[in-house]
């Protein structure tokens, strides 16, 4: 099985973080590509940079088509996930989509954790969009943030520990959603310090991607072609049909 694993921004640090977080929990024998938007920002961060994102998503899974038999978006927000859904064969699955699923099978309530309020509104758009608001505790976030994107999770370690632990303790959440492609891979690092459980957003997407490749064969959406003009060739591809 081949997994792509799409980070729409443009920091190829974070696109690393991303891939090794992904291939830790991948099954034997899935092969795990992580690949970086080939245009965009270094960091996605509100609804403007979101909409830019989604080309940019689409045309890094069109660029790849064929090559893989499920793909995730790694950036919390999931941008371009409904299209790319609709317009391609194989499936898709969005991190945040991922979370908010698997943090509702662990608990009856979840907690969001991320770095920065900035990103606060995108979430919880998202959330609403996935129908889960109702099973969210609440969201704990940092201070604003302009730095490297590769390195906030470290840099923020101590940070984001205290964060889960005001989710758990005084929001009442029974599982806490690490939330963005930046914080992949922190999870384990910060297990020892939370009482409830973790989720990384990536890692969920890619065993449920696995999962999902097995339940969903490969299969033409049937949408009729028509002519985009003005994206990326990549994305106009997408609605030239198969």
């Amino acid at each position: 099985m081949r997994i792509l694993v799409v980070n729409s921004n443009t920091t190829p640090a974070v696109t690393d973080r991303i891939g090794a977080a992904a291939r830790v929990v991948a099954s034997t024998g899935t092969v795990i590509e992580a690949v970086t938007a080939p245009f965009g920002l270094p960091l996605i961060v509100t609804r403007a940079d979101w909409l830019v994102a989604g080309p940019a998503t689409l045309a890094a899974l069109s660029s790849h088509r064929n090559r893989y038999d499920a793909a995730v978006i790694a950036c919390f927000g999931d941008p371009g996930l409904d299209a790319a859904k609709e317009l391609l064969d194989v499936p898709v699955l969005g991190i945040s989509e991922a979370a908010f699923h698997a943090a509702a099978m662990l608990g009856r309530r979840f907690g969001v954790v991320s770095f920065t309020a900035a990103l606060r509104p995108m979430f919880e758009e998202c959330l609403d969009h996935h129908g889960l608001t109702a099973r969210c505790a609440g969201f704990r976030m940092g201070p604003p943030f302009s730095g490297d994107p590769g390195t906030v999770a470290e840099e923020r370690l101590d940070l984001l520990a205290g964060l889960c632990a005001e989710s758990a303790e005084q929001d009442g959440a029974e599982a806490i959603i690490l939330a963005g492609g930046p914080l992949a891979g922190i999870a384990p690092l910060l297990q020892p310090r939370v009482a409830v459980p973790l989720i990384d957003g990536t890692q969920a997407a890619v065993r449920l991607a696995e999962a999902m490749a097995g339940l969903m064969p490969r299969h033409p959406r049937g949408h009729r072609s028509r002519t985009l003009t003005g994206f990326a060739p990549e994305v106009a591809g997408l609605y030239a049909g198969p």
